[in-house]
């Protein structure tokens, strides 16, 4: 079983910035292409971010490009989202998700987290 375990979510002002980190608790960690969602109540959940199991090759949805990074570090089982310039509408909860096949879908992750949330004030 592999677990995923969110964290670094909270309250900040528009502007600020965030770290968010996904532990996975599996030995080939670096065997799973990794992936940050997000979604706000009501919603759909969105596609964020994705890092290859390398982690030489990423991916972004327009909404964060150029403000969120996705990196990954492979010793620590670890997956970390950094978000700067942060504004009100990335205000949502935000999962990680884990597969071995390089796909971008919500409906193609094998391995989910229970989210952390970000709010983001105006």
């Amino acid at each position: 079983q592999v677990q995923l375990v969110e964290s670094g979510g909270g309250l900040v002002q528009a502007g600020a910035s965030l770290r968010l980190s996904c532990v996975v608790s599996r030995r080939t960690f670096s065997s799973y292409h990794m992936n940050w969602f997000r979604q706000v109540s009501g919603k759909e959940r969105e596609f964020v971010a994705a890092i290859s199991w390398s982690g030489s090759t990423t991916y972004y949805a327009d909404s964060v490009k150029g403000r969120f990074t996705i990196s990954r570090d492979n010793a620590k089982n670890t997956v970390y989202l950094q978000m700067n310039t942060l504004k009100p509408e990335d205000t949502a909860v935000y999962y990680c998700a884990a597969d071995t096949r390089w796909t971008l879908s919500e409906n193609g992750m094998t391995y989910w987290g229970k989210g952390t949330l970000v709010t983001v004030s105006s």
